[in-house]
């Protein structure tokens, strides 16, 4: 370990508006994990940071601290281009459910380590534990042996991958020091690089849903992710995309499992069809394959059903259900009440996203804390976006309850979430801006 150093003149040199050197911050993050830097120390330092900002320089070291802190994913040897997507996270976007076994019908490797939902936003892990005896807890061997044969496997990350960056998140929950793009963009790249994936695709969500709120922010965060990722010698690149609305028509555990399923079966178009499209082309993009060429690629595959195949291929692996892929109602939980709303006539002016995400919470698909039960049969069901025309006949709204109770509670909450205006207006963008990529 390097150093030793003087805490406090770290602290105050970035209080003044100093930077921190690599190695610097490299015994920083190995004296705290080591507990010779406490917690008060390390939330004043990030604090400040905070508050003046920390250089790419500096979260380039951050990144590589968190990587240096646990263990490695080894995905040497693997016999095609290893390939990892990350999204930063929003409402109703299950992409990697399509994603993922695109790039793999695509000769990628897709080695991905995923997490739990937590507030607003869903947990992958959780959203496949709704099928049937599906597994997310795979041994390092059998995670690395599933990749090499099917070409994909998502998986519960242990505790020993970025030890660090787990830490210092708890600390920084509870100091107010979460809303920092340099440290957000060292938390999400740390895992990455960890993950061992030579290409790499972020999903940077921006609008209500998500935690970037304009395109400004999200831009901003793209662009540290892009850098720390190439100066690791990583191909990375990103797509900004927009979570001020949902992304897919469904909001909760198996109801995105579903969603998913019928799109790789082709019965879904609309907007979660097509971001799944260009990440995955993006992905591909990548990995050298000419832009037009991935597109095409990743169309072909969805549409042929090489896609579909492949999801199967990760569910029989991980001990699920494989009629989930056939008729993913068969199997999947469902919700014992199922009650509609409409806000009436009207065209779609304003979805209050993370509102939504909330309310699927309050029905049990979330988490108000580590540790909650999240329940995988309930959640929303949205049939319209911003700029499409209603009728107070056709419902906008599904709501999957546990009980009468529950869903009179959304219902009361609905009409401040979802708006209606007699003027037209216009669809919102889905992409908003790509860095490295397109």
């Amino acid at each position: 370990m390097p150093g030793p150093f003087v805490v406090t003149g770290l602290i105050g040199r970035k209080r003044d508006g100093g930077e921190l050197r690599q190695d610097e911050i490299a015994w920083l993050i190995a004296a705290y994990l080591a507990g010779e830097v406490d917690d008060a120390q390390m939330a004043a330092l990030l604090m400040a940071g905070v508050i003046q900002g920390f250089s790419v320089q500096e979260a380039v070291a951050l990144t590589e601290a968190f990587v240096a802190s646990g263990d490695r994913v080894d995905l040497g040897g693997l016999h095609g281009p290893t390939v990892d997507k990350h999204s930063t996270g929003g409402v109703g976007d299950g992409t990697t459910f399509v994603v993922a076994p695109l790039l793999a019908a695509l000769g990628c490797q897709v080695a991905k380590l995923s997490g739990r939902g937590l507030g607003h936003t869903g947990g992958t892990l959780d959203k496949l534990e709704s099928i049937p005896g599906f597994t997310v807890d795979l041994a390092a061997d059998r995670f690395r042996d599933q990749v090499n044969d099917i070409g994909l496997a998502v998986a519960a990350a242990t505790g020993d991958i970025v030890p660090a960056d787990k830490r210092l998140y708890a600390l920084r929950d509870v100091t107010g020091t979460v809303a920092s793009p340099a440290l957000i963009a060292s938390s999400v790249m740390g895992k990455k690089l960890a993950g061992g994936a030579q290409h790499v695709l972020l999903d940077v969500k921006v609008g209500d849903g998500a935690f970037m709120p304009d395109d400004a922010q999200g831009i901003a965060l793209a662009k540290l992710c892009v850098s720390i990722g190439n100066a690791a010698g990583r191909r990375t690149g990103a797509v900004v995309s927009d979570m001020s609305q949902p992304l897919g028509d469904a909001i909760g555990n198996a109801l995105e499992v579903a969603l998913a399923v019928e799109t790789l079966r082709g019965e879904r178009e609309g907007r979660f069809r097509r971001l799944c499209l260009d990440l995955a082309a993006s992905a591909l993009e990548l990995t050298g394959v000419p832009a037009d060429a991935a597109t095409q690629r990743a169309r072909e595959a969805l549409e042929d059903g090489r896609a579909l195949e492949r999801f199967r291929r990760l569910v029989e692996a991980q001990g699920g259900d494989p009629r989930v892929v056939d008729d993913p109602w068969s199997v999947l939980p469902r919700a014992p009440v199922v009650r509609t709303w409409s806000p009436g006539d009207g065209v779609i002016a304003r979805i209050g996203c993370r509102r939504l995400g909330e309310l699927a919470g309050q029905l049990g698909a979330g988490r108000r804390r580590q540790g909650d039960r999240v329940d995988p049969a309930v959640g929303l069901e949205l049939t319209a976006r911003v700029g499409d025309a209603v009728s107070a006949e056709e419902p906008v709204v599904r709501i999957h309850a546990r009980s009468d109770a529950d869903a009179d509670a959304i219902v009361s909450e609905l009409a401040q979430v979802v708006a209606v205006q007699d003027e037209p207006t216009d669809p919102v963008e889905l992409v908003h801006a790509r860095v490295g990529v397109g």
